[in-house]
Parts: C-alpha cells; structure tokens; sequence
C-alpha cells in the first residue's frame, strides 16, 4: 500500500520536490540557510491547504516558495543587511543538491557567486522571472501566474533582468577543470611562497578581489589591480605562527569546486574555517573572494564532512 495514502499532508509528494524548491529558494536568496526556512514554511502552507483542489503541485509549490522569497528580499531587514555592504552568498561544495538543476550552462550560471552578487543589481521580481525562466525554463504565461502579473509584464522584467546581467557580466563561458586547478596550485605556491611577481603573471588587468576580512570585517573589503591584489593575497596566504594561533591550530589546504568555481579551502580537523574561491578566464584569475565568515560557511563544512573522499591537500599543513 502507498505510505502516501494514510498521509494527511502528503509528505511524500512534497519532499519529492524538496530539493527543486530549495534550490529555487537559493537562487533567489543566496542563502542556504534562507532556502530551507523559505522551504520548510512552503511545507506549513502545503500543510494548510486544501489539496484537493491543487491540480499541479509542483506549480503551486514554485509559486509558494518564490513569492515566500521575495516577501525575504522585500523585508527591511534584507534591505539593511544587502545595502550595508557585508552580503555575500552563502558557499555550496560541488554536489549539493541545491545547486541542481546543473544540464545547462544558464543553470550551472545561475548559482555562480558571480552571478549571484549580479542579481543583487535586480529587483525582486526581475530577479525570481530571470531565476523561473533561464534556470527553470517556466514559460511567460507560468511565471506571469506565478507572481499575479501579466505575461507583457514578465516579459519586460526578463528583458531588464538580462540587459542589465549583460551590463555587469565580467567574463563568459566554462573553463576546463584541468585548467582552472593548474591555474589556482600555481596561484597558491607562488603565493605562499611570497612571489609577488608571479602572482600578478597570473591575474587580468581588471581582477578584483573581495573579502570578508578573515570573518571579521563589519563590510567586504575590495581591491582591484594586479598588483594590489597580489600584493593583499600574498600577505593573506602566507603562513605565520599568528595566523595558526587564530586558526586555532595548522589546517590543510584543499582544493575544491564551490559554486562551479576552483576554490582552496582551510581545513581543521573535519572543519572549513576559510575558502577562497577564483574566477578564471583565459587561463589568468578575473576575480578571488575570501570568505572566513562561519555563517557562511555552515553548509559547506556539513557537506566536505559528509561528502568528502580522503585525498591528497595541496598543503598538509599552512
């Protein structure tokens, strides 16, 4: 017999779909922790409504989630804290099932952290028409059901959504993993090796870097020109005695691929304390974020803890 038949909210159907709707909801906020609040509150609306009447669940739950989101990125206190200067998303490892659906490059695009910082250039809505139609494929007429506006409406916002993407876009286009993680040991050794020279060999023209300051900045922290982005990184990943004690011990150097990018992390007994994730593009580093923040980084130490297979650091001990 169908467990689900005895099932008075008929839980089985909607986890069924957790994992899409979480990562809507991640598209949409940049944060996981946000996502599976904003999931987890669908499931009291599912609970609470009369499915009886719900035709396509899996409509009704998108429609649930986004609006559940944007009612997030209209509050006050999202306003506050992605105005202020100290947002940034939330890291995922390579594997998640929030970074799903991934076939396409506009899907695998979409929960780049480049591609999450430009949305915050979006409104609302034009963020959740961009997300719905390039990462989930829903047609104009859906989305326009979705967010009670009209198809015209949606149309514009997507055009909008896209003209300004296309404004602030850096770079384009996937890289060869083989190349990126060549590129990013090579960035690592000359940088803890102190090679200022070396590390701006390896950068564009217009690289920018941001940072949270080790976890402890009360705004990001950018810097752009070769040369003063690597003279930052150098002094940030050079190892010394008052960095471990911070660390709270020597933690390895891993690579990794968070958020589709190559990625290093700073790893202490079974714990990411630090990543720093790399942008690349013609085989030279267009952008670096530094992130140390522990809320930030919550999801993405569960999942190495989890998902991690033993393998080779880059550095045993920093």
């Amino acid at each position: 017999m169908d467990s689900t038949a005895t099932d008075p909210f008929d839980t089985g159907r909607f986890e069924a779909g957790r994992n899409r709707l979480a990562s809507l909801a991640y598209r949409l906020l940049g944060s996981a922790a946000d996502a599976q609040d904003a999931v987890q509150d669908a499931f009291l609306h599912w609970q609470a409504a009369d499915r009886q009447q719900i035709r396509v669940p899996e409509a009704w739950l998108t429609k649930v989630v986004t609006n559940l989101c944007l009612d997030r990125l209209r509050s006050a206190q999202a306003r506050r804290e992605r105005t202020a200067g100290a947002w940034f998303p939330e890291l995922l490892l390579d594997g998640d099932p929030m970074l799903g659906p991934a076939d396409t490059f506009e899907q695998r695009e979409s929960v780049s952290l480049a591609m999450l910082t430009v949305m915050e250039r979006l409104s609302p809505v034009e963020r959740a028409v961009y997300i719905l139609r390039e990462a989930f494929s829903y047609g104009h007429a859906e989305i326009a059901e979705m967010l009670d506006i009209t198809e015209s409406a949606s149309q514009q916002h997507l055009h909008r959504a896209r003209a300004r993407i296309t404004a602030t876009r850096r770079r384009g286009g996937e890289v060869d993993p083989a190349s990126a993680r060549r590129i990013v040991e090579e960035f690592l050794t000359a940088a803890t090796s102190g090679r200022t020279e070396r590390l701006v060999e390896l950068l564009t023209d217009d690289v920018i870097a941001l940072s949270d300051g080790a976890g402890l900045a009360a705004k990001l922290l950018r810097y752009d020109t070769p040369q003063r982005v690597a003279t930052v990184m150098r002094g940030s990943l050079k190892p010394t005695p008052a960095k471990r004690r911070l660390a709270g011990g020597t933690p390895a150097i891993h690579y990794a691929v968070v958020n589709g990018a190559p990625a290093i992390l700073f790893v202490l007994d079974g714990q990411v304390l630090g990543a720093v994730t790399f942008d690349v593009s013609d085989d030279k580093i267009a952008a670096l974020r530094g992130i140390a923040a522990p809320a930030r980084l919550v999801r993405l130490t569960e999942a190495w803890r989890e998902q991690h297979e033993p393998d080779t650091p880059l550095i045993a001990q920093w």
